[in-house]
C-alpha cells in the first residue's frame, strides 16, 4: 500500500511540493514548514542535477542532488524526498496524486505548469508566500559581494 492510500484510510492528507532547493536556507525551511502544515505528510521532489542546469543555467546546482536530498530529509517537516529529471513534476503528481500540491506564491494557477494535472485528478493547489528577503539568489549575491 502506498503512502497516499495509507493516509486516505486514516482520513489524513498528503502534501507534495517540488523545486531545486539549492543552498538550503531559512526561507526554504519556512516554506516547507508552511507546506507541511497543510496536511499530515510532506513529499518533496527535487530537480536532479541535469534538470537543474537546464532550469537555472550553467554553474547550477551548487549542491549535488544526493546531498540536497539528504539535507531535506533531515528536516522535521519532510517525510520523503524524490528526485526527478523532467521539466515539470506532472509525472510524479499523476503517479502520487497528493491531496495538496504546494508551490511558491510567485506562481498563479495560470502560470503553474502542473495546475491542469492537479485539477485533472481532483487535487488542490496551495500557493505559499515566501519569507521576504530569503531567496537563494539573494544569498548568492551576498556571497559574491563579500570581500576576498
Amino acid at each position: 500500500m502506498d503512502l497516499r492510500q495509507q493516509l486516505d484510510q486514516s482520513n489524513k492528507r498528503l502534501v507534495f511540493t517540488n523545486g531545486v532547493f539549492d543552498l538550503l536556507h531559512v526561507g526554504h525551511l519556512d516554506y516547507l514548514e508552511k507546506a507541511r502544515q497543510l496536511g499530515d505528510a510532506l513529499i518533496v521532489a527535487i530537480n536532479d542535477d541535469a534538470s537543474t542546469r537546464r532550469y537555472k543555467g550553467d554553474g547550477h546546482p551548487l549542491i549535488p542532488a544526493d546531498e540536497r536530498a539528504r539535507l531535506l530529509l533531515a528536516l522535521q517537516p519532510v517525510d520523503a524526498v524524490l528526485t526527478f529529471s523532467e521539466a515539470t513534476a506532472d509525472r510524479l503528481l499523476t503517479a502520487i496524486q497528493p491531496h495538496i500540491y504546494a508551490k511558491g506564491g510567485d506562481y498563479t494557477p495560470e502560470t503553474l505548469p502542473e495546475y491542469p494535472t492537479v485539477q485533472a485528478y481532483g487535487g488542490r493547489v496551495a500557493l505559499i508566500d515566501y519569507l521576504p528577503n530569503h531567496s537563494t539568489s539573494d544569498l548568492i549575491r551576498k556571497i559574491k559581494a563579500l570581500p576576498e
